[in-house]
């Protein structure tokens, strides 16, 4: 064993040393601050530390389960990351498959560039943006609204309007940088496997669909995967950027219903015990998403 291990060093030292960077990023943000998970199930008190808080055990995952707004959280969340899922997910592979029949370099470089850019901005900046773009007064989407004959729609007050307008601006923000991921795996089909299809008299249509998309559903499958373990894990920032009191009933999550009881309100304990609870069920989620995974297809992630 350990001739073995010592063989596999020596093969292979420098690409160990170039992991250790991200390891350790890892164990000291990742795993260590796990140990303070412990605050919930204390009654944490800044002043007297993690160790001499009282002991409470459950009680604040009970406060969460009985709290009147538990349900409207939950749907909230799930509804706003279901979206985000069922219309954001497919859109890169989309945009990879027109991208790869694109034959002008020039311009695939130039649709690739524009799509990444927006990646790149802040959420900060993005919100406003929308919140510009969508102003009732001055917008431009209610110019276009007017120059129609119709009256101007404000809708950032519309509390139905609002997981429409997040996930829009999320697929826009985003979909060009996942798009890298799904142009990687088309690099790896065999360019034999088009000459084989076209010389059986085979489509364009007929190439993507049993040639193009089969070569890259490993991808899409651990991509999906991943993405249904984040199904409850929605970006705090940006909807705490975009909602009001106007929309709080379409718009509030858990993210933001956790950082005005644990940052405003100061109760360190509820809020990572809420924290803690909506991470087993996001395990879950991944778990059951690899499992079927694994007894349909032969792709998973273990």
């Amino acid at each position: 064993m350990a001739a073995s291990l010592s063989k596999t060093w020596r093969k292979s030292k420098y690409l160990w040393l170039l992991l250790l960077p991200c390891l350790a990023y890892f164990i000291v943000f990742r795993y260590v601050p796990m140990f303070g998970l412990v605050i919930t199930f204390k009654n944490y008190n800044t002043f007297k530390g993690i160790m001499a808080s009282e002991w409470v055990g459950l009680k604040y995952y009970r406060m969460f389960l009985e709290n009147p707004d538990f349900f409207l959280l939950l749907r909230n969340t799930f509804l706003l990351g279901a979206y985000k899922l069922l219309f954001g997910f497919p859109a890169p592979i989309a945009l990879a498959l027109l991208l790869n029949e694109v034959r002008t370099v020039l311009f695939k470089k130039f649709v690739q560039t524009v799509s990444y850019l927006p990646h790149f901005i802040s959420n900060v900046i993005v919100a406003s943006m929308v919140i510009m773009f969508l102003s009732p007064t001055g917008g431009l989407v209610n110019q276009v609204i007017r120059s129609l004959g119709f009256a101007p729609v404000n809708f950032m007050m519309e509390p139905g309007m609002f997981r429409t307008v997040y996930v829009l601006s999320e697929i826009w923000q985003h979909i060009g940088w996942e798009t890298i991921i799904y142009l990687a795996a088309l690099t790896a089909v065999d360019p034999q496997l088009y000459e084989a299809a076209g010389m059986d008299g085979a489509s364009r249509w007929r190439k993507l669909w049993h040639v193009t998309v089969p070569g890259i559903a490993p991808a899409i499958v651990i991509v999906l995967i991943l993405n249904v373990g984040k199904v409850l894990e929605i970006g705090f920032e940006k909807v705490f950027l975009m909602y009001n009191p106007a929309t709080y009933g379409t718009a509030d999550i858990i993210g933001t219903y956790v950082y005005r009881v644990g940052l405003e309100q100061g109760n360190f304990s509820y809020a990572a015990a809420i924290d803690l609870f909506m991470g087993i069920i996001s395990l879950i989620f991944i778990w059951t998403a690899n499992t079927i995974s694994r007894k349909v297809g032969e792709t998973s992630l273990w």
